[in-house]
């Protein structure tokens, strides 16, 4: 690729102007500063190769006259004698007078390599690091203090506030990376993975939950006691109910932290037969049939 698109300069750039760019890019892509992306390293290598090339003025000029290819190799029909036997260096080599790798990086990292140096120490934020945190479903919908054990071995306590979601993420202002050159720690992103509950279900701040009825409580009616969050609250079956019908239990659900608003729980009925149908109760359903047969819909 051409040197002068990598550094983002136009051919007429002056060795300043290439300078600046480059320095730029290697503050933004250097490995120390990105350890961990596979990318920025990828990248700060094509950069390094193209200021080899024309940050150099007499490798850029052989560059600019098509002697030499954007590798630094020399182009059929050319050769290096003009360059000089013996010149060809890699980063950090200085050709010609102009200002090498090794004068940048210095100037670079110089808050880092002599922290008493006159002029400004090259500073930047930490690098985030994350983390994550399984709960259980019930601390995430009311919220627990946990104790988190990092992989370097520090200790984290975190408040996980009540209502968080699965995949959540939470910032820990200054929990993350030491800074380079003096500069702030970077933060500590938790993401939350929360278990999923036996009976419980979460849709945004709604709890769903399904709990059996007996045949005679459908018939008849009657107050049966439900689970919540909270603990267990008494809930009025009407006569009639059948299976699938659902009940809401306003505010039972989980409070949302941003609109302060609590949501409800859906309680869903399902008819369960007993065990076993005895002569009785065959009898009287025979019978009634018989004088009170109806259609329950398509099938």
């Amino acid at each position: 690729m051409d040197p002068y698109e990598v550094l983002g300069v136009e051919r007429n750039a002056t060795d300043e102007d290439i300078r600046r760019a480059f320095r730029k890019l290697a503050k933004e892509l250097h490995p120390d500063l990105n350890p961990e992306d596979a990318t920025a390293a990828e990248r700060f290598k094509r950069v390094s190769a193209a200021y080899e090339i024309i940050g150099d003025p007499p490798k850029r000029q052989l560059y600019d006259s098509g002697q030499i290819n954007a590798q630094g190799e020399p182009r059929r029909g050319f050769h290096h004698a003009q360059y000089g036997a013996g010149q060809r260096g890699g980063p950090g080599t200085n050709f010609g007078g102009g200002f090498g790798f090794g004068d940048i990086f210095d100037e670079m990292f110089a808050g880092r390599r002599n922290p008493g140096a006159n002029r400004p120490g090259f500073q930047k934020r930490g690098p985030d690091v994350r983390y994550t945190l399984e709960v259980e479903f019930l601390e995430a919908v009311t919220g627990v203090k946990k104790r988190v054990t990092m992989p370097e071995g520090g200790i984290l306590d975190l408040n996980v506030p009540e209502g968080v979601s699965d995949g959540q993420i939470l910032r820990l202002k200054g929990k993350g990376g030491a800074g380079f050159g003096g500069g702030e720690p970077g933060d500590a992103l938790v993401e939350i993975k929360v278990r999923p509950h036996p009976r419980f279900r979460r849709v945004d701040d709604d709890l769903y939950v399904e709990v059996p009825i007996t045949v005679d409580e459908a018939v008849l009616g009657g107050r049966i006691e439900v689970t919540t969050i909270s603990g267990r609250v008494q809930l009025t079956i009407p006569k009639g109910t059948s299976s699938g019908q659902v009940f809401r239990l306003k505010g039972k659900g989980v409070r949302n932290r941003q609109t302060l608003v609590t949501g409800d729980q859906l309680v869903s009925v399902r008819i369960v037969m007993p065990d076993k149908i005895d002569d009785e109760l065959g009898y009287f359903f025979t019978v009634w049939r018989q004088k009170h047969a109806y259609d329950p819909g398509p099938r």
